[in-house]
């Protein structure tokens, strides 16, 4: 569980909070990408996953990859409030000579088990990871946040047949359907559609729920399958920032002057 939090909800507003703050300071993209995720990742580190913050590489850790590697503020930022290392490090996210890039990097940074930010990759590694466990009967689970425009890629589809093949029970993915990408809405770039019903085609144990509900969310975790199993979570891009939400502009766009005064005005009046 996470430092001082008293439920995954209060850890969310942390997450948030940190990543409005770390994209300011940094001048950094991917503030929207990051809030779509802040309740997935609250969840999935407060309430689900195994971890050992003082000892990250111990053998009964569970793992966790964020493919979608461009929200690293998020990750870096769920970290820190787990007691993974400082918070005061986050400061010295994306500026020059930190260990803290915009996409996420395991470099010197506890708790970050896989680089990413190249598209596409974090699903077959998790595969990899989740196929060694098995074989060697270790129970440790497997959980990979991937993006909707990620789904794009095909080296995924290459991943989810395999993790299907080889009956990945112990691995999860959950995807961060929040039907927006760099440039465009995913139906407008490339339809993903029939989602759900692409998954259970290709062997997977497929669920769907909202995003942001704590309660869905944990529920949809804690359910067991002897397939591999996908958690299809429909969020808001930019969720917690009126202005930011369900807008592609804030893909790339840094929250500076008054945008930054709202959006920090906002998230604190959420915790009243």
């Amino acid at each position: 569980m996470g430092e001082g939090f008293k439920n995954s909800k209060e850890f969310a507003q942390y997450i948030r909070n940190s990543v409005v703050n770390m994209t300011h300071d940094g001048k950094s993209s991917h503030v929207g990408s990051c809030l779509s995720i802040a309740d997935i990742l609250a969840v999935t580190y407060f309430d689900y996953l195994n971890t050992f913050p003082d000892e990250p590489s111990h053998k009964d850790r569970d793992w966790f990859i964020l493919s979608k590697g461009h929200a690293g503020a998020a990750i870096y930022a769920t970290l820190s409030g787990m007691g993974y290392f400082d918070k005061k490090l986050l400061k010295d996210h994306y500026q020059n000579g930190s260990i803290m890039s915009g996409h996420v990097s395991h470099k010197s940074i506890p708790g970050v088990e896989f680089s990413t930010g190249s598209l596409g990759h974090g699903l077959p590694v998790a595969c990899g990871i989740a196929h060694g466990h098995k074989i060697d009967k270790i129970p440790n689970k497997i959980v990979c946040l991937l993006s909707d425009g990620e789904c794009d890629e095909g080296s995924n589809w290459e991943a989810i047949m395999y993790a299907n093949h080889f009956r990945l029970s112990n691995l999860t993915v959950i995807v961060d359907y929040n039907k927006l990408q760099s440039l465009d809405s995913t139906e407008n770039t490339m339809s993903l559609e029939p989602f759900v019903d692409k998954w259970i085609s290709f062997g997977w144990h497929a669920i769907e729920c909202d995003g942001h509900n704590h309660n869905e969310l944990k529920s949809s975790l804690e359910i067991e399958s002897d397939k591999p199993k996908v958690i299809i979570a429909h969020t808001t891009k930019g969720y917690g920032v009126s202005f930011m939400e369900d807008s592609v502009l804030w893909h790339y766009r840094s929250p500076q002057g008054d945008e930054y005064e709202s959006a920090i005005l906002e998230l604190e009046s959420h915790e009243k």
